[in-house]
């Protein structure tokens, strides 16, 4: 873990037309050749990520999509690609050719741009190539007058206009991008939480898994007090510390016995449950758990992972989720799964989705997720809610957190 995961950096999506010079501008600002330019239309074809650091905004991921406008059936699959990286965008350029610009050639550009405003995503527009004509016949100040957006204009391949994109970038960002914080606001400074992080097969060799990291630095953040435990000290452990701890925070496939062990008085909960609030809605996957009463026979569930591994005979999405749900409903049901950054187009034949913490993606991407499947009424809810209410403990679980209240109150 020596550098800032993807998930927790700004995203920029590049968008614009085939050969608009969007892979250019990605090497140009990069100063690498990360992407692959050709004079030929349509050579990006998966979008490319690169991680970069622009200060002040620090860590930031660029985006290089495809063509809006690619065509045909190969390209009509790519164009949705780029459509789905602006459900994970937090920021936006638009990339345009100058010659498309001196006639007021801009059409596509508009809609792109009404698009992403749709989505209340900020952006700035580029125009391209103005070392491949005599003299510039309009200001990016004017353009910006008529279409309401900030604008740069730029040479990717001379590195002209760069620096002012990026000071554009740096000015329009939202600095509250950023997701809330994973537990500083249960700790006070000073306070200790104890981590309970067992120490199995499924446990990386050499390191911690994410959230467990990230919660740790989260809690160093915050001026608070972490002690980390193997599950089968943790009695132990609350015994011979000198300060109570406020919270107990363990992998949620250890909730039961932490359960057991940790006295009434001490909050307790688990990391995904922490990663439920910090990149998507509780509330929203309080009430996908109320759905599993409501289940029936021959339901479909789908089981949607950031991440792709490799799976163990006891896997927690594959066969525990299923087992539990089942053993919970009575009913026989269907799974199915989805894993890494893409995300099932169609969700309407889902009775149920039970998302994984999410640790990979970021909180746009999380709560557009959120925000498709309650549109389209599936409940949706996450791995470590599940597990606590499979064992009769979600509201203790819960307790930590002042929104969520009785998950069984008024019924």
């Amino acid at each position: 873990m020596v550098s800032a995961n993807r998930g927790e950096r700004l995203h920029i999506g590049i968008f614009g037309k085939r050969n608009a010079g969007k892979s250019s501008l990605i090497n140009a600002i990069t100063s690498q050749d990360i992407a692959l330019v050709s004079k030929t239309p349509g050579t990006t074809t998966d979008p490319v990520y690169k991680a970069m650091e622009i200060l002040p905004i620090g860590p930031v991921v660029l985006i290089d999509t495809a063509g809006l406008d690619d065509t045909g059936e190969l390209g009509e699959k790519r164009v949705s690609k780029t459509r789905q990286v602006l459900n994970k965008c937090d920021f936006a350029l638009i990339v345009a050719e100058y010659n498309n610009f001196t006639e007021n050639n801009f059409d596509y550009e508009k809609e792109l741009i009404a698009l992403i405003k749709e989505k209340d995503i900020p952006l700035v527009l580029v125009i391209n190539k103005i070392d491949l004509v005599n003299s510039v016949s309009f200001s990016d100040e004017s353009i910006t007058k008529e279409l309401g957006i900030p604008t740069v204009l730029v040479s990717a391949t001379n590195n002209l206009g760069i620096e002012e994109l990026k000071h554009l970038i740096i000015k329009n960002s939202r600095m509250d991008w950023r997701e809330p914080t994973i537990i500083g606001d249960i700790l006070n400074p000073g306070e200790l939480a104890v981590l309970v992080v067992p120490i199995d097969n499924a446990a990386p060799k050499g390191r911690l898994i994410l959230p467990q990291v990230q919660t740790i630095r989260d809690i160093l953040d915050n001026d608070s007090l972490a002690v980390v435990v193997k599950e089968r000290e943790l009695a132990h452990s609350l015994k011979i510390l000198h300060q109570k701890p406020k919270i107990v925070i363990t992998d949620s496939q250890a909730f039961q016995q932490v359960a057991a062990d940790t006295p009434e008085d001490i909050l307790m909960t688990s990391f995904s449950i922490l990663f439920a609030k910090y990149k998507g809605d509780l509330e929203a996957y309080l009430r996908g758990i109320k759905k599993i009463k409501q289940l029936k026979d021959g339901d479909k569930i789908l089981i949607a992972e950031a991440c792709t591994h490799h799976v163990q005979s006891d896997d927690i999405g594959t066969i525990k989720i299923p087992k539990w749900l089942r053993q919970l409903t009575g009913k026989e049901l269907h799974f199915e799964k989805s894993s890494g950054i893409g995300f099932p187009e169609n969700i309407k034949d889902f009775s149920l989705i039970v998302h994984c913490g999410g640790c990979m993606l970021n909180r746009r991407e999380i709560l557009y997720r959120i925000g498709v499947s309650e549109s389209e009424q599936i409940p949706i809810t996450n791995y470590g809610m599940i597990i606590a209410y499979s064992f009769g403990i979600l509201e203790r679980a819960l307790k930590p957190f002042p929104l969520a209240k009785s998950l069984f109150e008024n019924e």
